[in-house]
């Protein structure tokens, strides 16, 4: 998985916030799991879906996760899938791109090509 695009999904004003200290603490949820979800190109449709629908305001934000070092765990959630975690702030100098995540009329949200392995 060294190779491997992940992505999260970040709220503007907080994304906004970690452009000023230079890194990305997460989400409140991610706060109170403890750690920032990140989701493959296969995982993060569905994971806006289920855990951001229609919601304004986001942006998808890509990461190479070997850049990630230890921080980055795989681990086991929805459907027993690996979903990777990452248990520390994100620095910004390891981002790849942010790109805004609009929703469609039918209140989907509309994602760029996403990088797949």
């Amino acid at each position: 998985m060294a190779t491997k695009i992940i992505y999260t999904m970040a709220r503007n004003v907080d994304w906004r916030a970690a452009e000023a200290t230079g890194a990305y603490a997460g989400s409140a949820n991610d706060a109170a799991d403890g750690f920032i979800h990140f989701s493959t190109a296969d995982q993060v449709i569905a994971s806006a879906a289920k855990h951001r629908a229609g919601e304004a305001g986001l942006l998808l934000v890509a990461v190479q996760a070997a850049l990630l070092g230890d921080a980055l765990k795989w681990e086991p959630a929805r459907g027993g899938q690996l979903f990777p975690h990452l248990y520390a702030p994100l620095p910004l100098d390891k981002v790849l791109r942010v790109d805004p995540l609009p929703l469609g009329p039918d209140g989907l949200h509309i994602f760029p090509p996403l990088e797949k392995d």
